[in-house]
Parts: C-alpha cells; sequence; structure tokens
C-alpha cells in the first residue's frame, strides 16, 4: 500500500512507528517517490543516497520488529526520520563537493560531528543538497552544479546558501535538513521557502566536518516545518564539548557561561515546550522591535506581514519596545571584510596538491596552482578570495581588517545592552521577498543587501531563528527573524514555537 507522509513532523513519524502504524522503509519510500517525482523540477540534491538510506531503514525496521525495547525513543529521538543534509558537510564515502568543480568528487572518510550525531539519534539521511559554491551566495544561482528553485513557485530563487536544503523541507523531500549560516545562509532560504530555520549560538554545535568559509562566524543549525521539531534536531546535535573543534563550548549551560539562568537545550526541555501554550510562553515576555530593520527600504507587504506577528505576541502578553541597536548599520561592511578574509586563507587549502581537482597540463607548480584555482573556483568565490587577500595585504590590514574587528565588538556591546532589558528581539528575516532567477545576479551589492537582517547575528555569536509568518499577493512566503542572547538557544525556538502554535 502506498502510504503518503506530506508535511510529516517528527513527532508525527514516531507516534506511528510506536504505534505500529508504519516502519522506516514505509515512509522513507514515500520521500523517495516524491523526490523521484518532484526534483526535476526543484533540484534540490546534488547527490541522493537512497540506496544506503534503505539499507538504515531496514535496520531500523527490524529493530522494530524483533526487538522494540531496544529502541530508547528519548534518545533516539530521530529514529526513521529522512533528513537531508548540506552539501558542504562531511559525510563518509558520500560525494562532498560544496557545489564547487574543485571538489566535484571528493568524497571523505569520516563524518562530521553533526551528522553523526543525527546519525546516533536515528536519522536516516537521503542526500546531499545544493548550495552557493562554498557557501558564498543568497539566492543558490553560484552553485557550479544547478539550480534549485523555490518549491512556492519555479521562477524565484530559493535564497542561500543553503538554498537546496531549505527546499527540501519546503517541497517535502525530507522532514528535517541541515545547513550552515554564515551571514544568514539558513535564515533567509527558511524565509524564502517558507519553512524554520536556526543558527544556533555560536560555538553551540561543533563545526568539526563542515568545509570551512569564515570560521569565526560558520555555524551548522536546523531546517524543519516547526519550531518544536527544529529543537529536536538541534537537542540532538548540541550540548557537548566536541575535542576536535576547539570552538566548540565546554558545558555551554553549566555555571561557566549559565550568567542569565538560560536552560540546556535537552529532551526535558523540548517535552516541556510541547506543553506549554502560546499565552503561558509569552507571559511577562519583554519584546523589542529592532527599529534599524523595520521600515526603512523594507518591501512593504514584509513589513505589513512582520507587524502583524509583532502584534500578535502583544495579544499572547508580552510587552513590545521598540530599540535601536546604532551599531548596525555597519553590520553589511564588517562582514564583507571579515568573511572574505576568513575565506581566502580558508580556500588556500584547495591547491590541487592534496585533493580535489588538479589542471594535468600544468607546467610546473605555480602553473598548476593557478590553473586549478582559475578552473576549480566559480566567479563568486573568485571575488571573494580576492577581497580577502587585499583587506589582509600589507598596509590594509589595520585599515580594514582590523578596523572591522573593533567594529564587531561595538555590534555585540549593542545587543548585550538591549538584552539587558528584552529578553530577545524581532524583525525581518530578510527585507525583500522571494526575487526572480538572474534579477540580482548582476549586481553583487544588490544580492549582498539581500542579508542585512541577518548578518549582525553572526559577528555577535548570538542564536536566531526564522519562521513563516504570511505571504506576498503572489504567495510567496515571508519571514519573521528572532533573535536572542548567547545561550538563549531552547528559550528562543520556545518562543517561536508559542507564536506557531497561536497563528495555528
Amino acid at each position: 500500500m502506498a502510504i503518503d507522509y506530506k508535511a510529516s513532523t517528527i513527532n508525527d513519524l514516531t507516534q506511528l512507528y510506536r504505534s505500529g502504524e508504519a516502519t522506516p522503509s514505509q515512509v522513507l519510500e514515500a520521500y523517495i517517490k516524491r523526490i523521484e517525482r518532484d526534483e526535476a523540477r526543484v533540484g534540490a540534491f546534488i547527490t541522493t543516497t537512497f540506496d544506503e538510506a534503505r539499507e538504515i531503514a531496514h535496520r531500523l525496521d527490524k529493530r522494530l520488529a524483533d526487538a522494540p525495547e531496544t529502541i530508547d525513543w528519548d534518545k533516539e529521538t530521530l529514529f526513521g526520520v529522512p533528513v537531508a543534509l548540506k552539501d558542504n558537510m562531511c559525510t563518509q564515502g558520500v560525494k562532498t563537493t560544496c557545489a564547487s568543480k574543485i571538489l566535484g568528487d571528493f568524497r571523505p572518510p569520516y563524518d562530521g560531528t553533526a551528522p553523526g550525531r543525527l546519525r546516533a539519534h536515528g536519522a536516516v539521511f537521503v542526500g546531499k543538497t545544493n548550495l552557493d559554491e562554498f557557501a558564498m551566495g543568497s539566492s543558490c544561482e553560484n552553485s557550479a552544479f544547478m539550480r534549485t528553485t523555490n518549491p512556492h513557485n519555479a521562477d524565484y530563487v530559493p535564497g542561500g546558501s543553503s538554498g537546496g536544503s531549505a527546499a527540501s523541507v519546503a517541497a517535502d523531500f525530507a522532514v528535517a535538513a541541515l545547513g550552515s549560516d554564515t551571514g544568514g545562509s539558513i535564515r533567509q532560504p527558511a524565509s524564502f521557502c517558507g519553512v524554520v530555520g536556526m543558527k544556533p549560538t555560536y560555538g553551540l554545535v561543533s563545526r568539526y566536518g563542515l568545509v570551512a568559509f569564515a570560521s569565526s562566524l560558520d555555524q551548522i543549525g536546523p531546517f524543519t516545518r516547526t519550531a518544536y521539531d527544529a529543537a529536536l534536531v538541534l537537542a540532538a546535535m548540541c550540548g557537548q564539548k566536541d575535542p576536535r573543534d576547539s570552538t566548540s563550548l565546554e558545558d555551554p549551560f553549566g555555571k561557566t557561561f549559565n550568567k542569565r539562568g538560560f536552560a540546556a537545550l535537552d529532551q526535558g526541555f523540548v517535552k516541556a515546550m510541547q506543553a506549554k501554550t502560546g499565552q503561558e510562553i509569552y507571559k511577562g515576555a519583554r519584546v523589542g522591535v529592532f527599529k534599524e530593520l523595520m521600515g526603512q527600504g523594507n518591501d512593504p507587504q514584509v513589513d505589513k506581514a512582520v507587524s502583524a506577528s509583532i502584534e500578535r505576541m502583544r495579544e499572547l502578553g508580552a510587552t513590545i519596545t521598540e530599540v535601536s541597536l546604532p551599531n548596525a548599520k555597519y553590520a553589511l561592511a564588517v562582514y564583507y571584510i571579515l568573511a572574505t578574509a576568513e575565506a581566502s586563507a580558508n580556500l588556500a587549502r584547495f591547491d590541487g596538491v592534496r585533493y580535489g581537482l588538479r589542471d594535468p597540463k600544468a607546467k610546473d607548480l605555480l602553473n598548476m596552482y593557478l590553473e586549478t584555482r582559475h578552473e576549480g573556483f566559480g566567479p563568486e568565490v573568485k571575488r571573494r578570495i580576492m577581497l580577502g587577500t587585499y583587506a589582509l595585504s600589507s598596509g590594509y590590514y589595520d585599515a580594514y581588517y582590523k578596523k572591522a574587528q573593533q567594529v564587531r565588538r561595538l555590534i555585540a556591546s549593542d545587543f548585550e545592552r538591549v538584552f539587558a532589558e528584552c529578553d530577545f528581539l524581532v524583525s525581518p528575516t530578510s527585507p525583500i521577498p522571494p526575487f526572480k532567477f538572474d534579477e540580482k545576479t548582476g549586481d553583487p551589492l544588490t544580492m549582498y543587501l539581500a542579508d542585512v537582517a541577518t548578518i549582525p547575528a553572526n559577528l555577535a555569536g548570538i542564536p536566531g531563528i526564522s519562521l513563516p509568518c504570511g505571504t506576498t499577493d503572489n504567495d510567496l512566503p515571508i519571514g519573521l527573524q528572532m533573535l536572542g542572547p548567547q545561550l538563549s538557544d531552547a528559550h528562543l525556538l520556545q518562543y517561536a514555537h508559542g507564536l506557531q502554535q497561536s497563528a495555528d
């Protein structure tokens, strides 16, 4: 019997498995059937992993049938859940391309920490998703291999750089997906595709196995349909120091960091979160409206949808205050100095020597470097490497890189000041709704401006989440962004969950 588990949540699937109404293999085949039917239109995946997924699902079926008592549902929270992975996360034996010719045939010998932890919680990986090359872009138009479309309207972009992951959830190709967020690469495509996307506190999720773009900004996070599912996925990845990533936090919710009483994002918190109503969650909440990101150059439909959500928070019992972060206006300039500088250093390793593409026609070592990188990198990656190299060069380092780091500190201080008065901030995720293909590719600066609302959170290392809050006149999604202080991830998800509950 064909079963269509369209728009299922993690909790839905768990209940089906526990009641015996479905098996992981039945659910997987339903998702594979949908991918095979619609992937030509959407283009979410660079690589599908159906054979491996079927093997894992079959093993889960056997456990469910022969030894259900061995399944710890409180720990194996993603048991039999189809999950997609952005193709810049290492997966053992499976191509990891970063949507770049220079890594077109690279197969890592290991799993990254985040995919490995999801696998340990029972997730079934259906494939590796498309992205802007090396996660550099805001529309998913910079991939070397393919174009991902917005599942709501194929004439429009899905956002970037994690466009394939966002589209895979929006198109019901997966229940959840992982993306990476350096300047908004989870939240902006989540907004464009009408799903939930979260960038955690920097250091909460290990970056081991994530191909680096800008190491002080990159963070792995989930795409799901609900904030509750996002909490389940994030809880499976976080909370443990990874000795292979020196930036991952040691005991993040313990006494060292827990200055404001933030709760650990664990299964206990997630279960408690599900039991609360929107009124219970928002009663007494202090919500700050990010003044600089409202009404100044935004699409009027975006402001209208976000304002309606803010009013809904007020009705649920929150106190709404307009707050100003004066240094946020420098965030875009700071980001495109720091991120490109770090990209210049990180991408120096792709030289044709150890792995990846190598030009076989090169006459000597220098020409091999030059021709390999010329052929292997796309235009946007080359642009950012050159910008970053310039910012780090002798005579310009102090004027650009050092100054940008100083302003970054001022932006973080603005957030600290505001969070002394507010529990979280709200703004549009993107100042504009999804745009059409080729509309902004000829003007990189206009494309960069699409990330103006998301970049400040990466510079400050704070968590941010985007959730659907409305649609445009032509039925394209609009996203609401919530930003919280460092390590407030659990509470931020709770606020997002409460708003979704009340909206439903």
